[in-house]
């Protein structure tokens, strides 16, 4: 008996994984996530229009429930998911997302401030017009290539034939694998005059197209503020747009003013409208600005309406520069105009966009005129075998007459075959045997009613035929002619511009950079009060010095500082946080303050406070820092006088952690305690001063697995009494010695 042989393949591993992953990455980056430049539409979005328009779902019907669109679309299309479908459902139908909407929704399809859509059981969808009109009006003329679905049992469009450039008039944006697509609406009207500029002169320069596209038209209005820079953003595609809100002042009663946000940038959409309240909230409660009384927002179905009520006499312009400076009212809008043109991603300027949808809409308008110059010849050719046979029509009924079936007759009409068949006289035999129709022509005179032979009738057939010579003539004349397909096309384009054009809503302009002046601050002193569980607040200093004996028992930091001061937050990590003592609360004594962590990068779930004080104190003193493999150094104050938020305030060996960071300008010894019960005391001038930067010395021999508990510092003659199990125990008994010995053991 054979053995069958085994063929191993040996592969490495490596390059099949990289095969796999660039599979993966070319489906997700053509199948999903990025749109085609012919119809800028993602193949979810053209699945679920298509969808729709199989279903009969159009813009003069009733609305039809949502999720029976996303269930037979991922039946029959798209397999990945309900809520991605849903998803892309909702965004079509959002008017402040879109520049055109393409679905007309029923129901609840979320706002402009963030909320989502409901369920798609509650809501109900149907095509919008231009939708139907533009996008899908002709589909049934075989203008574009149909393919099969995802287990080849229905067949879907590969693109849309759509009339407009959608990918500038809606826009899009999309993340693929290691690309991203993001390219801002446009006015329809505007794009529109762009393309036929171009199909004038298909030479034109981007700064030529851009006299008729001014820039991008955002649903939400807005201004954009660097006119100069979009001719670099539509000659490489890429770029960024900077957009601000629209705001207004309003007079109230009593000379006091408010000011009104109309309108948002773009990127403000959604939760970051909430965002810009807190952010604006936020400025006033660190007395940033103390011109805004009250903030509400007024928004409505109408539109945007965020009002600020200001104080009598303030400074309008510096307020409103410094809205744009410190919250998201001015905002950037990142381009990078990438989508799958021929089959691959490719980035596009304004030009090669145009000029790949003026191609596809040749190749379209071609596709369609041809289909219908096959129909009206076909119609042609029925219309003459019809006035031909009412010549004929009393040979045609003695051939009816005297055959024996269909096919006999058809035989003989099509091949002029006589035989089987009755007639009255040689002559109509001779004749039948003349006849020449075609079997389109005989197959049409066959079904023919017999009411067809009143006079009137021949007469319409013949209108009918001469109406029909007249199409052909002219579906001719727009196939062979490139000026009489343009003409069309711009015909079309200009009934579209005409029925769905609108106004443009974004100002584009160049504006100078957003300039305010900061207030400054009246400096006055306060004090700082944290408690053990690292909440922060700042009191006056009067109300400090009447609540002076229960602030120090509350709380584990108590000083006081200028309010212009920054507070220096040492931890066992080896980091400094700063925090502008301006930027603490300044509050009632019993009020509650603000964790550290809100303020700093500190974070409480992985470090540990040591020390915190003042930079002004700092500053003017010599910092002891101690590790727990018993490192110590002396570090100038003046090192911590930093402007960033967070610094390594020592260097640290691997596995090592700070003990102790304390104020050593006017201590003269250090004591330091290991977990094994040793003690060492030595003087101050022992500890080498070093930079933030270095290790350190050695400061007490540690054997075993022996590591520092504590470190303290004192004064030369004073007594300092620590507990030491559950003793008290003072450090001055322990023998003064040399840094780098082994410390004592006490005797208690």
């Amino acid at each position: 008996m054979e053995t069958k042989q085994e063929n191993i393949i040996r592969a490495d591993y490596s390059e099949i994984m990289q095969k796999s992953y660039i599979d993966y990455a070319m489906s997700v980056i053509i199948s999903r996530a990025l749109p085609d430049v012919r119809d800028g539409l993602k193949p979810v979005q053209r699945r679920t229009l298509y969808d729709m328009y199989e279903l009969g779902i159009r813009y003069d019907r009733p609305y039809r429930k949502c999720a029976r669109i996303v269930g037979d679309t991922m039946g029959k299309y798209h397999p990945h998911g309900d809520s991605s479908i849903y998803e892309a459902l909702v965004v079509m139908a959002q008017d402040f997302k879109k520049g055109k909407t393409l679905v007309d929704g029923h129901g609840n399809f979320g706002s402009i401030e963030g909320d989502g859509a409901a369920a798609m059981r509650y809501t109900e969808a149907r095509l919008e017009k231009l939708t139907q009109e533009v996008f899908l009006g002709d589909l049934d003329k075989n203008v574009v290539d149909f393919v099969p679905n995802f287990d080849e049992t229905e067949k879907e469009p590969s693109v849309l034939p759509v009339k407009i450039p959608n990918i500038l008039v809606n826009g899009a944006d999309g993340i693929a694998v290691g690309m991203a697509t993001s390219i801002p609406p446009h006015n329809l009207g505007e794009v529109i005059d762009a393309m036929k500029a171009y199909m004038k002169d298909n030479s034109i320069s981007v700064r030529g197209l851009m006299r008729y596209l001014k820039g991008p038209d955002f649903p939400t209005g807005g201004i954009v503020v660097n006119k100069d820079d979009l001719k670099e953003i539509y000659e490489t595609g890429s770029g960024k747009i900077r957009l601000r809100g629209r705001v207004q002042t309003e007079k109230l009663k009593g000379g006091r003013l408010q000011l009104v946000i109309t309108e948002i940038p773009y990127t403000m959409l959604g939760a970051n409208i909430g965002k810009f309240l807190n952010d604006v909230a936020s400025l006033v409660e660190t007395k940033k600005t103390t011109d805004i009384v009250d903030i509400s927002n007024q928004s409505s179905k109408e539109g945007i309406r965020i009002v600020l009520e200001l104080k009598r006499d303030t400074d309008v312009e510096n307020l409103t520069n410094m809205l744009y400076k410190k919250t998201r009212l001015e905002d950037t809008f990142g381009v990078n105009m990438l989508a799958v043109a021929d089959g691959r991603p490719e980035t596009l300027n304004l030009k090669q966009i145009i000029e790949y949808h003026v191609d596809f809409l040749f190749e379209i308008t071609t596709r369609k005129y041809s289909t219908l110059l096959d129909r009206e010849t076909e119609k042609q050719e029925v219309q003459e075998g019809l006035i031909k046979a009412c010549d004929v029509i009393d040979l045609i009924i003695e051939i009816l007459r005297g055959s024996r079936s269909r096919d006999q007759v058809k035989n003989c009409l099509v091949n002029g075959v006589t035989e089987g068949i009755r007639f009255k006289s040689k002559a109509s035999e001779k004749a039948a045997a003349k006849l020449k129709f075609t079997e389109r022509q005989a197959t049409a005179i066959l079904d023919m009613r017999l009411y067809k032979l009143i006079g009137l009738e021949i007469q319409a057939l013949q209108a009918e035929y001469q109406e029909t010579m007249k199409n052909i003539a002219l579906y001719r004349d727009i196939l062979d002619n490139y000026d009489s397909m343009a003409a069309v096309i711009v015909k079309d384009l200009d009934g579209i511009r005409k029925e769905y054009g609108t106004k443009r809503r974004t100002s584009i302009e160049n504006a100078e950079e957003a300039v305010y002046e900061e207030k400054k601050m009246e400096e006055t002193e306060v004090c700082f009060l944290m408690d053990r569980f690292g909440y922060m607040k700042l009191i006056d200093k009067n109300a400090f010095e009447r609540n002076k004996e229960a602030a120090c028992q509350e709380n584990k930091y108590v000083f006081t500082c200028m309010n212009t001061d920054k507070i220096c937050i040492f931890t066992d990590t080896g980091r400094m946080h700063t925090i502008k003592a301006a930027d603490i609360p300044l509050v009632r004594f019993r009020d509650k303050g603000v964790p550290a962590d809100n303020l700093s990068n500190y974070d409480s779930a992985s470090e540990q406070m040591l020390y915190v004080a003042p930079v002004s104190r700092i500053r003017e003193s010599m910092l002891l820092f101690v590790t727990r493999t018993s490192m110590c150094k002396l570090v100038e104050g003046a090192e911590f006088d930093v402007s960033k938020r967070t610094i390594a305030s020592t260097k640290l060996s691997e596995g090592d952690s700070l003990i102790f960071v304390g104020d050593a300008a006017e201590m003269e010894q250090v004591a330091l305690q290991s977990r094994d019960g040793y003690f060492l005391r030595f003087l101050k001038t022992e500890v080498s001063v070093m930079k933030k930067t270095a290790v350190g010395v050695r400061g007490m021999k540690l054997s075993g697995e022996d590591e520092l508990e504590h470190a303290y510092l004192l004064e030369g003659h004073k007594e300092y009494t620590i507990t030491y199990h559950d003793k008290p125990y003072a450090l001055n008994k322990v023998r003064l010695a040399k840094r780098d010995t082994k410390g004592v053991k006490p005797r208690i």
